[in-house]
């Protein structure tokens, strides 16, 4: 390091608006006086205890095992039992006022939930009582094990019309329905597998590619495919395409409007309130069934408790793959929306919410889920935002929504036989079309250009080509933008804000200036093999330009290069190789090379390099001209 704590003298000259004084233009002269640090190697540490170290900052960054410090074995398994089942940790506290409110808005959100259970279910192609049994059981899984107070259980639009579109591209639920019914379920356990895997090996930063932006393109143009394919429940078209592209199922539409001119139906019927629009609508069927032919309505539902569904797991065959394929895209989305809605929620009312635990829970809900003729389930927005509405204060309240299902599967499922499809068509129209924010797209447009870009490509790729390869195309998009970031950083010019020791960017502050004879550059980024090469170019480009521009004004000739490395946090051997590579390049152009303040996994691999040197570190900007200018001046 070769850098001693000493004091300097030096005599600095700046002028405003970015330029240098040299000569007759000098305007501020002052004779300063500082002390030089040293810039320290970080405390050594074994190779284990580094890997230790970074490993739990990787995956255990919450550190969840901080709870069992110092406490005996009896309160650890107390803990231990907590921390698997969050309702005992609660539960102790339970009174009779929570209870009188998550039984309000326990009941609210089965009003939301029971028709719009059957509706989903048929979006994803499954029979009607389906879409009932995944209200029942999941909610009273995710009771157990769940830790977010407001999150109401159940199907939800997104992960039904993806379940729906991957499977009946390879598999018709009408010629083979028990064959497509099994590959649900299956797709279901491997979504529950897969989920679960995420959170017992604390891999979320998987879920993390699926961004902000991509979730908004990809739902928008999810929403208009659903609200597009409700188009055969609403018109009564019975020979309606299968495809989930906006063409095949305009092109539909189109091609079938004598069809649904054929027989008179109910058209759009309020569905603001589903389980009144429900009740209303099937009275009003019941009432006018013998006038009024051609209504296409639900029919016999089975009644009883959800059946085992064991034996239906399809653990080996020709549509295996498909069904794995599809439980880990449908596990990806309904897990992205389960904890972002439990996390928003959760901020509301100032508690957290841990995501890894979370996926335990919802991938263990839905392994069980699958056992008991579930198909997938997560947290849903508008459910949960009910919930949180209605005054909900724990998970009892999911309690109570499977209780009511559970009412409803023993005694009233004879009640739904005259439910029209035309207003299932109507709920789930209601329900997606919220989904649809342009608001947000418009803020992206205005933020990040490139996160437009991929919130655009989602949406198009949804329309047009379908539902997974446009979730991927956005997901690429993605992939590409943070490649984009790492193998062409940011690198600044700085200069001096006047009568201070800052240095910041001459592009953003106009009042800072260049100092004479020294070119100050920061890189904002890590330096690795994939923007090493980048980096060197373009540093010596900047030291060209501003040899260049020294000599169009006569000013002071460039002798120092100095690297503002606050802001590079890791470096690999490519990108050490760099900096001792341009060192030996710019020595040859009798310039000076320094670096200030390198972070200490930084400072540590360089000087493993020998590439430090005397004089060629230091903790700051300011420290580094200080002493430098000071080692120019004649001495007496």
């Amino acid at each position: 390091m070769g850098v001693t704590s000493d004091r300097v003298e030096y005599v600095c000259r700046y002028g405003g608006n970015g330029t240098t004084t040299s000569g007759v233009n000098v305007s501020i002269a002052a004779e300063v006086t500082m002390e030089i640090h040293s810039v320290c190697l970080p405390p050594k540490e074994s190779t284990f205890q580094k890997l230790k170290h970074r490993l739990s900052e990787i995956f255990f960054p919450d550190d969840p095992l901080y709870r069992f410090k110092d406490q005996t074995w009896c309160k650890k398994l107390v803990l231990g039992l907590q921390f698997l089942f969050p309702i005992l940790q609660w539960g102790s506290h339970y009174d009779l006022n929570l209870f009188k409110s998550d039984v309000v808005s326990g009941l609210t959100i089965a009003s939301l939930a029971i028709p719009q259970g059957i509706s989903y279910a048929q979006l994803a192609n499954l029979p009607p009582i389906i879409g009932l049994y995944s209200s029942f059981v999941p909610p009273l899984m995710y009771s157990l094990l769940g830790s977010s107070r407001h999150l109401a259980v159940g199907p939800v639009s997104i992960a039904s019309l993806v379940m729906g579109t991957m499977l009946s591209e390879k598999v018709s639920p009408v010629q083979h329905p028990t064959l497509y019914l099994k590959l649900a379920f299956t797709a279901t356990f491997f979504a529950g597998l897969f989920q679960a895997s995420l959170g017992f090996l604390r891999l979320g930063l998987v879920i993390d590619f699926l961004s902000k932006a991509t979730l908004v393109g990809f739902m928008a143009g999810a929403a208009i495919i659903v609200s597009l394919q409700q188009l055969k429940g609403l018109l009564g078209i019975v020979h309606f395409t299968t495809k989930m592209q906006l063409i095949p199922v305009l092109t539909s539409v189109f091609h079938h409007t004598k069809e649904s001119m054929k027989k008179p139906k109910l058209f759009w019927i309020s569905a603001a309130a589903p389980l009144t629009s429900v009740i209303l609508s099937t009275l009003l069927v019941f009432l006018i069934k013998s006038k009024v032919h051609g209504i296409s309505i639900i029919g016999h539902l089975q009644k009883g408790l959800n059946p085992t569904s064991t034996n239906m797991l399809y653990f080996n065959g020709q549509y295996l793959a498909l069904a794995i394929k599809t439980g880990i895209v449908t596990g990806i989305l309904s897990l992205t929306e389960g904890i972002a809605v439990g996390r928003t929620f959760a901020s509301l009312k100032n508690y957290q919410v841990d995501g890894n635990k979370e996926m335990m829970a919802i991938g263990l809900m839905n392994m069980a889920s699958s056992c008991t003729s579930c198909y997938v389930t997560t947290g849903s927005f508008s459910r949960s935002a009910v919930n949180y509405n209605a005054g909900a204060q724990t998970a009892v309240s999911n309690i109570v929504l499977a209780g009511t299902v559970l009412v409803t599967l023993l005694f009233l499922m004879p009640l739904f036989y005259y439910t029209p499809n035309v207003i299932l068509a109507a709920i789930i129209i209601t329900a997606v079309i919220g989904l649809i924010d342009y608001k947000a797209a418009y803020k992206l447009w205005k933020v990040d250009k490139l996160d437009f870009l991929a919130c655009i490509c989602s949406f198009f790729g949804v329309l047009f080509i379908s539902v997974p390869l446009g979730l991927g195309i956005a997901v690429g998009v993605s992939v590409v933008k943070i490649l984009l970031h790492v193998t062409r950083p940011n690198t600044l010019v700085l200069g001096n804000i006047p009568a201070t020791q800052i240095y910041q960017s001459l592009n953003r502050y106009k009042e800072a200036s260049r100092v004479p004879s020294f070119l100050i550059l920061a890189i904002e980024s890590p330096i690795y093999f994939a923007n090493s090469t980048y980096l060197q170019e373009r540093l010596l480009r900047w030291v060209q330009e501003e040899e260049e521009r020294i000599k169009a004004n006569h000013e002071s000739t460039l002798k120092c290069i100095i690297i503002d490395m606050t802001s590079v946090t890791a470096i690999d051997t490519s990108g050490i190789d760099m900096v001792c590579e341009l060192k030996k390049m710019l020595e040859k152009r009798s310039l000076v090379l320094v670096l200030v303040n390198p972070v200490g996994s930084v400072m540590e691999k360089m000087h493993r390099s020998n590439f430090l040197g005397t004089n060629s570190l230091f903790l700051t900007v300011g420290e580094a001209v200080a002493d430098i200018s000071a080692s120019w001046k004649p001495q007496p």
